[in-house]
């Protein structure tokens, strides 16, 4: 699937780097094996790991993730079409401790934001408020200017199709990764690095994955509303659906609130993990500040795809794809507005998104038939390979 990052590795080759995201969308991570291991709650109980027969394909999967792939943990929620809930886990919570992975617990979503972002707009656009393809010079006048693009030119919908031609700030901003972790980025600023760059390619004329098209959306419908894009996001979504794991970190909250598993971070396979549970998230802000759980992942692209969110014109809307050229070797390589479509190997395509964040990545989908699947691992993929196993258990989630 087009797995949307949120974040590059500074200290990784340029020219590599821009490889394997071309490919991919994925960053890299360093590897650390850790055992396999499981977790229950109560409330919530996982899928039980077992040595052997009979271990659930989306359990092996997990376990092989861990074992394999060296991530640290695992973690995945299933919505079957029947209504049935199923949760796993793998690896551990905690590196120091070895705690269990919490079951569904938090983790930031990052990327996943967008498809919140892009169902705000759409829902603004529904009470005409917003028009998709207006130039986003009417709300946000003369902001965007320069060699990056011109906004008389570019219009909501490129925005939120990733079809603008603006470049993405991520290169500028993780130049200095220690400083990316702590500070808290207003979004001009994010902005403002973008535009110092040259534009990907005219308005409308290709396709090009960027941040800045979904902060730039965030800050037009703060314009339009008068209010934070975060509490739109949660008055109209979050509370909305009753997601009680998901929500907008305030400015400044480093950590994640909540059961949750740790993230970790190694700039080369040779380095030791380092826990970068805690860092500041307003990098992402309107593309990706969002903190939430595999199992609201879930309901919350249910509820979206059910018609809970938008009217039927709306969505309709946003299901209107068009080629991503890059992402096509892990995915169906389609991207509409905020949504993009999930190849499976069952024959057939599921509606999905992805994030990246540092110490996190997540992959998620649900298919027309009503099934839904996410899968998270506690840090970001090491090669191209682990990459594409991560994609590989989200598609054993949804097809075995």
């Amino acid at each position: 699937m087009p797995a949307f990052t949120e974040h590059h590795r500074p200290s990784t080759p340029l020219k590599t780097l821009t490889a394997l995201t071309a490919l991919s969308g994925l960053a890299l991570a360093g590897v650390l094996t850790a055992p396999a291991a499981t977790a229950a709650t109560p409330a919530r109980t996982a899928t039980a790991t077992a040595a052997a027969a009979g271990v659930p394909p989306l359990q092996k999967a997990l376990n092989d993730l861990v074992k394999k792939d060296g991530f640290p943990g695992a973690l995945a929620t299933v919505h079957e079409s029947d209504g049935d809930v199923r949760y796993y886990t793998a690896g551990v919570g905690d590196l120091k401790t070895r705690s269990e992975v919490p079951v569904d617990g938090r983790v930031r979503i990052a990327s996943n934001t967008k498809m919140y972002t892009a169902t705000v707009v759409l829902q603004l656009v529904g009470e005409g408020r917003i028009e998709l393809d207006a130039p986003i010079e009417r709300y946000l006048p003369k902001l965007v200017r320069g060699k990056a693009g011109d906004g008389r030119k570019i219009t909501v919908r490129q925005l939120l199709q990733h079809t603008s031609g603006l470049p993405d700030y991520d290169e500028a901003l993780f130049a200095d990764f220690d400083l990316f972790l702590r500070k808290y980025w207003k979004p001009r600023e994010m902005v403002d690095l973008a535009l110092k760059r040259k534009a990907l390619f005219e308005p409308g004329k290709g396709w090009g994955y960027s941040n800045t098209n979904y902060v730039l959306a965030g800050m037009v419908v703060e314009k339009v509303t008068g209010r934070p894009v975060g509490r739109e996001i949660t008055d109209r979504i979050i509370k909305r659906l009753g997601l009680r794991d998901t929500y907008w970190p305030k400015a400044r909250d480093r950590g994640i609130r909540g059961p949750h598993p740790h993230g970790y971070f190694a700039a080369k396979p040779s380095e030791p993990w380092v826990d970068v549970t805690r860092f500041d998230p307003s990098s992402g802000w309107a593309a990706g500040q969002l903190i939430g759980s595999p199992g609201d992942l879930n309901r919350f692209l249910l509820a979206l795809l059910d018609g809970e969110l938008l009217e039927p014109a709306q969505l309709a809307e946003m299901k209107k794809t068009v080629a991503a050229p890059g992402s096509d070797t892990v995915g169906g390589g389609r991207y509409g507005l905020g949504l993009a479509t999930f190849k499976l190997s069952c024959g057939g395509f599921a509606w999905t998104h992805g994030g990246n964040a540092p110490g996190y990545t997540t992959r998620n989908a649900v298919t027309k038939d009503g099934r839904a699947a996410a899968v998270a691992v506690t840090a970001l993929p090491v090669t191209l390979k682990s990459a594409k196993n991560v994609e590989k258990a989200l598609d054993t989630a949804l097809c075995k």
